[in-house]
């Protein structure tokens, strides 16, 4: 067993088996999300190469010089637990910030400007009028949806008017016809006493 260099080490090194991606072709668009996780692999080799074995071995040399092969084990598995550790944290940043969907938007953008012949936006260096040029769609765009529900629920009012309009002119028509019943009933039931005092009076 080689007490100066741990199996962590290898990876460290860039020898086969490390996480750290070849080197890709020129003009090869590499997706963010791909970049952070190489970040972070590299991140991780550099932190076991920067505490190799040997440094360990050199904080604990009694403990090393008794126990050479628990040393070992101590020191791998606290690499273990140690790299294990990050990757769990920055796993939990990105699904707190949607990393993943938000790179993914990023690397959209970009690959839709290439296509774009016109020429980016830039800055005036009069902030005011860059504001304007921002928002004035913005608001427009708010003002248009706006007015466009104003319409429709003018649409609504004018017809809910029209139907109480129309309600209004049945119950005073059903009126009529109840007040015309009831003077018909009421010139009836004249006409019937008009016709049983004639009948009683004597011949």
């Amino acid at each position: 067993m080689a007490e100066a260099n741990g199996p962590n080490e290898a990876a460290a090194e860039g020898e086969p088996g490390g996480s750290i991606p070849e080197s890709v072709p020129p003009g090869t668009t590499i997706s963010r999300v791909k970049l952070l996780d190489t970040m972070v692999d590299t991140f991780l080799q550099k932190l076991v190469a920067a505490g190799s074995y040997q440094k360990f071995t050199d904080c604990y040399k009694q403990f090393h010089q008794l126990q050479p092969e628990m040393t070992q084990r101590i020191y791998d598995k606290f690499v273990t637990q140690l790299q294990a550790s990050i990757r769990e944290e920055i796993s939990e940043i990105k699904e707190e910030g949607n990393l993943e969907t938000v790179l993914n938007s990023l690397d959209k953008i970009v690959e839709d400007g290439k296509n774009c012949k016109e020429p980016a936006w830039r800055p005036s260096g009069m902030p005011e009028k860059d504001l304007c040029s921002v928002l004035a769609p913005y608001f427009l765009q708010q003002r248009d949806t706006l007015r466009h529900h104003v319409q429709k629920q003018e649409a609504k009012n004018q017809e809910l008017a029209e139907a109480v309009l129309a309600g209004r002119r049945r119950v005073e028509e059903l009126q009529q016809q109840v007040q015309a019943r009831q003077q018909a009933w009421q010139a009836l039931h004249r006409e019937r006493r008009k016709l049983a005092v004639v009948l009683k009076e004597p011949k």
